[in-house]
Formats: structure tokens, sequence, C-alpha cells
């Protein structure tokens, strides 16, 4: 099944709070008649739009090919929440790689942050930059592992933007009963996540850079010079950079066996006016410790943007039934608020939670699945991969070197499986283990 046309209305974006507040853009021609560059992206969400931006920089002849509009999927959809750190902690980390690749992870985490940062303001884009990403847990032995993961990010990296909060001051924070504490890291941040797309998009045209929409690639031919084609033209071109994420679809099998699409969900509530600070003292967003992770924020017109919730189908459920259940076990006091705003993504995910870089073809260079932590990683990609085809592969081989296993079942039982995992992982939430 092609999740480019399950759930959503073919070029348009879905019917989100982030859609109805998105800088204007005017669309960007179809791709018809064949073209040749030197690079051809497919996918226009962050790790595209960076990459076509950086190699546009360099001076190559770019052409990205996106299928709907720029940040249709996940780019365009998601928490905003720019975080410190990768998916997985240092402690992991240091474990599966050794000190030395580890503390060069972190940095390039650090880098991806700065970059997100830097991009907004050297390119004057039509978004903020909010500063404060809170962590609620929900047990005191996560607080206690939590405060203890602070203590050393200070020591052995040298980080000191972590706040420990005990239980009274992750109630003053965010305005909910049900935590055990937390802590606030100063140095991540919340953006709106669609005009950052709209940002880049516009950044990476005026370098250069030749963007399409409205043109879905169904196929690529592989060999010394690539051809990427659509339905109404083709690509010949010397590099492919694949940035598809959870809506790769077919395109490459090698990258499909260890990515798999998810899918998530927010809600958007009515301008909560003064009730806003009872809800969040100050504008950080907050992330908690379960499984299937509730995330939230304000919006810059004090309406709660909640995300959370799961469901195991291609098909979207009932956003709005699915999402308020943990809203209003963390906000009971929102009961009775109305919901203006219910809308869902595909993400995608990798088995180990770290993205997946990869040279899955001759002249191919993909990454993907970042796992929830993709406003930042997936810039930083694109950048690395316009890195990469220049002959600067460092980075971008510090990534590839994590090994990435494949999802049990191969691409055709994957599916079925993840949805046992996460029923199993779903139900330790609600029982609190």
């Amino acid at each position: 099944m092609n999740l480019l046309h399950v759930n959503d209305k073919a070029g348009h974006y879905p019917a989100s709070y982030y859609a109805a507040t998105r800088t204007e853009l005017a669309p960007f021609p179809a791709l018809k008649g064949e073209v040749r560059a030197d690079v051809c992206i497919v996918g226009g969400g962050y790790t595209g739009l960076s990459a076509a931006l950086h190699l546009a920089q360099k001076g190559l002849d770019v052409v990205l090919l996106e299928a709907h509009r720029v940040g249709f999927g996940a780019s365009g959809r998601n928490g905003g929440q720019v975080g410190s750190g990768q998916r997985q902690d240092q402690v992991w980390l240091e474990k599966t790689m050794g000190r030395d690749a580890a503390y060069q992870m972190w940095t390039l985490a650090e880098d991806a942050k700065a970059l997100v940062r830097d991009l907004i303001r050297d390119h004057a884009m039509p978004v903020t930059f909010h500063p404060g990403v809170a962590h609620a847990c929900w047990s005191e032995a996560e607080v206690r592992d939590t405060h203890a993961y602070a203590d050393k990010l200070r020591r052995d990296y040298g980080y000191d933007q972590l706040e420990p909060l005990d239980s009274a001051g992750i109630r003053r924070l965010i305005g909910s009963p049900v935590y055990k504490g937390g802590e606030v890291d100063r140095g991540a941040g919340h953006v709106h996540p669609l005009n950052y797309v709209i940002g880049l998009a516009t950044a990476a045209a005026a370098a250069g850079a030749r963007l399409h929409e409205g043109s879905e690639v169904h196929h690529i031919q592989h060999g010394a010079k690539p051809v990427v084609q659509t339905g109404q033209g083709r690509v010949i071109c010397d590099q492919v950079i694949l940035a598809g994420n959870g809506y790769l679809g077919g395109l490459n099998r090698e990258v499909a066996a260890k990515v798999m699409p998810i899918n998530n969900f927010i809600l958007a509530t009515e301008p909560l006016g003064d009730r806003a600070a009872g809800v969040l003292a100050e504008p950080v967003a907050v992330a908690d410790t379960k499984f299937v992770v509730n995330y939230w924020r304000l919006s810059e017109d004090n309406r709660l943007l909640f995300g959370g919730g799961e469901s195991y189908g291609y098909r979207f459920p009932d956003i709005v039934k699915t999402v308020s259940k943990p809203m209003l076990e963390v906000y009971p006091q929102l009961k009775g608020t109305r919901i203006d705003y219910a809308w869902g993504g595909t993400l995608a995910i990798t088995l180990n939670r770290m993205p997946c870089f990869a040279r899955p073809a001759p002249n191919v260079l993909s990454a993907s699945g970042y796992s929830g932590h993709g406003v930042a990683m997936a810039t930083l990609a694109g950048k690395l991969m316009a890195e990469a085809v220049a002959g600067n592969a460092g980075g971008f081989d510090l990534m590839a070197s994590l090994p990435q296993p494949r999802f049990p079942g191969g691409v055709a039982l994957r599916w079925p499986l993840l949805v046992l995992a996460m029923t199993w992982y779903a139900m330790r939430d609600r029982l609190g283990l």
C-alpha cells in the first residue's frame, strides 16, 4: 500500500493547525520531460530540502522531486521539537560504539541543533526558535535515572543546559499532578515545523536548486548515470539522494527492510486564553517517558498542541478520540475544551531507533528513520549527504557505521510483528510498568 495516497488528498497539505497558519508558498511546477542534473533528490522534507540547499550552495546542479507539496509528510506535521543528542542516549551509544565514536555522535547532534537555529537566522525564515524542552517522568525510578543522566552529560560531555526538577518543580512548570519529576533542557527548543520547511524550500530555490512538486517518483534505474522516473518526466543524474523517509515506499527494498513507517497524531485545542498559564508556565515543549510518547507545547496563539496515542494500521483512526484520552489524563482540567484541528502523519522508525544512513545502490545515498527525533537530525542528514556528494563523507560515514538491523519478517511481515510489539508496550504504559 502506498502511504502517499492512503490518508490525504493529493497535492494538498492536511487540514492541520500548521497548514492553517503557514506562510504562503506558491506551488513549484511539476517535472515534465527529460532533464539532467548533478544530483536528483527524492523527497521534499527536511532531509531533501537541506540537501538541496547545501548542494546548491556548493555550486552543484540539483533537482528535487516531491510527490505532493514540500513538507507534505512528517516534516510538516510533527511536534516541532528540536531535541538534544541522538534518539538513543549516550550510555547506549558508548556501549554500542565506544566512547570516542559516541562523543562524535553527541557533537553531530549538537551541530544539528545549531544548524536549525543558524538556518532560521541566516535565511530570515518565517519561524521562531523557542528555547526549552521539558522531560516529564511517570515514576520515581525514571526521575532518578533522568537526573543521573543529566549529571553524566555535564561531567563527560560538558553539557550544562539540563535543569533537574522534582515533583513540585515539574508540576509548577506543566500544571499537571501526574508526573514525579523530570528536567528542562534549556539548550533544546521547538519550532513551527511547516514554516521551517517553507523556509528551507525558499532558501534552496533561491540558492539555485530546481524544486518540483506533484512529481511522484515511481522508478529509479540504477547505474553510472541513474535515471529517476516520474509520471511525466525523468531526471538523468550522477547521484541520487533518497529522502522520502516513511513515504519511500518500494523505491528501495534494502532501506525498506530497515525503516518502518508508522503513524502519529496531534490535536490543537481552541485558544486557551488565560487558561494557558495553567497548562505551561513557560513557553517550553514537553515530552514524557511513556513508550508511546505524549508530547505537547503551546502555539503562539496559546492553543495546546498535544500529540500522542497509538494506532496500528495504514489508515488513520478517529484522531480526536485517540489523542483526547492521553491529553485528558495529563490535563483533566481541559475536559470540554473545543478541539479545532486533528491530524495525523507518517514518520519512520528503525529497530534500534537510530537513523538509517546507507549507500543502498551505486551512486545513491539515503538517510531516514529518525524515530521521532527528526527536526534537527534530518536537517543535518541533508547537509551530511551534500558533503558526502562533494567528497567529504566523514560525518555521513560515522552515522552509517552504526549497524542497522532489519525488522524481523522482512518487508512483508514487519508491520504485523511491529503491531504485536507496540501493543505489548502500550499495555505496559497503561499498567504503569
